[in-house]
């Protein structure tokens, strides 16, 4: 299968840590041209080191913070103005803080709708006419199994992670006939700093401890583990890449068979 993406620009979004940098890491050593964006410029130059660099790529960063769309939108514009590419957009975001639905304030609702689904469309929107111009445009929304199953004490998670999703798939068939594809991958329980505060939030309300729940977030799952990064990443290089040119519109598990849907 063709893996190469060569003289292929890829935009990463929360690109220094988790599974948005597992992500950049991969695109990079299959050739690619990355384009990272985050919050935090300190974190991205340093992840930009990090990254392979052969003498056909070029890596860069830009810094934006997504509970700002508008500074989002005009950093977006002026990379464009400057003579910006894009062949893979990764939408990849934290998610909100844990908590029962009926607990959560308009504002953590208002806000992590911002984040994620006006953000995601702000990107889009910007990005999709370069895409055309290249005739070849993937879309890959990191977003939740949550999509197909709600989890407990992810009240928000739940609710706005379903709206991307929906989001998505009108995207998918609106931009299918112009080369570009939209999928979603959806997480399961992998081994990132996110994560590790979900842990440690049911912790400090059950009195159990943090390696305790790691194991019972384990045993959810039929192969017993949590996912590490790469192995999400692994999808998301697999759905940009030419080898997925007839897959459109679905949204892919990788949380090793917990989610109980079809």
């Amino acid at each position: 299968m063709d893996f190469n993406f060569q003289n292929k620009t890829v935009i990463v979004c929360g690109s220094t840590q988790g599974i948005g940098k597992a992500a950049a890491i991969e695109f990079a050593k299959n050739g690619a041209n990355l384009v990272l964006i985050a919050r935090n410029a300190e974190k991205l130059q340093r992840t930009i080191v990090e990254l392979e660099n052969n003498s056909t790529q070029k890596h860069s960063y830009l810094c934006a913070d997504f509970s700002k769309p508008e500074e989002l939108k005009a950093v977006l514009e002026n990379y464009i103005q400057n003579g910006g590419n894009c062949h893979v957009l990764v939408n990849n975001t934290g998610g909100p803080k844990g908590g029962l639905i009926l607990e959560a304030t308009i504002e953590e609702f208002q806000n992590t709708f911002t984040q994620h689904l006006i953000c995601n469309h702000i990107l889009v929107q910007s990005l999709v006419p370069l895409m055309k111009k290249n005739d070849y445009g993937r879309i890959i929304n990191v977003i939740s199994t949550s999509v197909k199953q709600p989890l407990p004490n992810l009240g928000v998670s739940n609710t706005i992670r379903g709206a991307v999703a929906s989001w998505s798939k009108t995207l998918a068939t609106e931009l299918a006939p112009f080369n570009i594809t939209v999928n979603n991958v959806l997480p399961g329980a992998t081994n990132t700093i996110r994560l590790q505060g979900i842990a440690e939030a049911k912790a400090e309300k059950t009195n159990e401890s943090v390696e305790d729940i790691f194991k019972d977030m384990a045993s959810e799952s039929p192969i017993g583990r949590i996912a590490e990064p790469q192995e999400v990443a692994n999808a998301i290089v697999f759905l940009a890449s030419p080898a997925a040119s007839y897959i459109n519109g679905i949204n892919v598990p990788v949380d090793g068979g917990r989610t109980k849907s079809l």
